[in-house]
């Protein structure tokens, strides 16, 4: 059957019919693969990024002296939050299509770098090879501010499952990391050439994985129907940045020109106006991200000191927090556990600075056990209150004003990663550094 061509008023009759009738089942034909893809290009927006941070005790073999694990993160977030914040101000007229594919690919081709260079220099030490990597860990930044304002924008058009299911799979991108990391330290011996050979693996596996990604979106996705339903509706009510991937679902569009008989019908709300009416949720997930990143993963990678667990001790702290991530962000799938008050959210949020004295006296005084216990928390807490942020906004806007909102609370995200991964370095005060 040959697609429609949504026109003019036309476009809004064509939303109407989706919502009507036979409209119903499409708008749920194909929602469990569309769920699942979701999830997939969430595991593919920080799968790169997750597997840097899970060979941290390979950079920190290669190089002692430059505290890989902090300078890397702090090389990634600039640019990260730098491209998302350009992105994110003309985000009404961008192809998001073309966006979120140029950030599938840059973590494909920079995966494949990280590989290349390793090997060409056979996996030696030295500041130059650990410049290339910074440089690499910049364009992971760059990468990721394309895809993860491009993909919430784009998802924030549809439902909240969708929304849920792409942050479960940015989690599970840690988990999955975390996994591999331990099959890998088990089965090569704890040695250079053994880091080494696990390192490769990861970022092996990460470049196929993006490949995956690109093609999904690509082919995949916009054909679902479901997909289609949504965009078409968000192209109904005046958003431009669709029609690239309507276009590759088989549905033509054109200029609107509702506005022309009805101004009021395509009146939207400007970013500082949605920025102010939600302004609790941005400063929220701003300050989540803030008390993560000040102690996830620097302080866990290097000051929490030697117990029995050894070498071992740093990836169980991170695969704690992968794992306990991930299982947060399902929680609120049950509607009863959600939390939906923005001002116990917002009590909750500050709640966690209870955070940075527990990590400091349990570093000093407590056992391993008990550092495990806090770092389970801190995932647990970050994931479950990420999902009830980022879910709860979009409801009761248009298309393109749901977009907007999607890459403001993405900008705030990226910039409170940033400010936490800047803070975590006075975890060094009087360390000699």
């Amino acid at each position: 059957m040959k697609e429609p061509l949504i026109t003019g008023c036309d476009s809004h009759k064509e939303a109407m019919s989706y919502q009507t009738g036979n409209g119903q089942a499409i708008r749920n034909e194909g929602k469990r693969i569309a769920i699942f893809v979701c999830w997939l290009l969430g595991n593919g927006s920080l799968f790169p990024w997750n597997s840097m941070l899970t060979i941290e005790d390979y950079y920190a073999y290669l190089f002692p002296n430059y505290h890989p694990s902090r300078v890397l993160t702090l090389v990634y977030q600039p640019f990260a939050v730098g491209t998302i914040a350009i992105l994110a101000y003309r985000e009404a007229t961008l192809n998001t299509r073309k966006r979120n594919l140029i950030g599938f690919a840059l973590f494909f081709f920079s995966s494949l770098a990280i590989v290349i260079l390793d090997v060409a220099t056979s996996g030696k030490g030295g500041i130059g090879v650990f410049i290339g990597i910074c440089i690499i860990s910049g364009v992971f930044g760059i990468a990721d501010g394309h895809v993860q304002g491009g993909l919430v924008g784009d998802l924030y058009l549809m439902c909240p499952e969708f929304v849920q299911s792409f942050l479960a799979g940015l989690a599970a991108s840690g988990a999955l990391t975390s996994a591999l990391r331990f099959i890998t330290k088990a089965a090569f011996e704890n040695s250079k050439g053994g880091l080494r050979n696990g390192a490769l693996l990861f970022f092996a596996i990460s470049a196929f994985f993006e490949l995956l990604c690109v093609l999904l979106y690509a082919f995949v996705f916009p054909k679902l129907p479901i997909v289609k339903y949504y965009r078409s509706k968000a192209a109904a009510e005046g958003s431009k940045t669709v029609a690239a991937d309507l276009a590759a679902g088989g549905v033509q569009t054109q200029e609107d020109r509702g506005a022309e008989e009805d101004p009021k019908s395509l009146e939207l709300l400007s970013k500082k106006q949605l920025f102010l009416e939600n302004i609790d949720y941005c400063v929220g997930i701003y300050v989540i991200y803030v008390l993560t990143l000040s102690i996830f993963p620097g302080f866990l990678s290097e000051d929490t000191g030697s117990h029995g667990l050894g070498s071992w001790y740093v990836l169980v702290l991170i695969a704690m927090y992968n794992v306990w991530d991930l299982i947060g962000r399902y929680i609120p799938v049950v509607e009863r556990l959600k939390l939906k008050s923005r001002k116990a959210l917002l009590g909750a949020i500050i709640s966690r600075f209870l955070f940075i004295p527990a990590f400091y006296f349990t570093a000093k005084y407590g056992g391993q056990g008990w550092m495990i216990f806090l770092t389970s928390f801190l995932g647990l807490s970050n994931g479950y209150l990420t999902v009830c942020v980022l879910t709860a906004v979009p409801k009761g806007y248009k298309g393109p004003e749901q977009n907007a909102l999607g890459n403001l609370l993405v900008v705030c995200l990226l910039a409170g990663i940033f400010s936490g991964v800047t803070l975590d370095w006075l975890w060094l005060i009087g360390k000699g550094w």
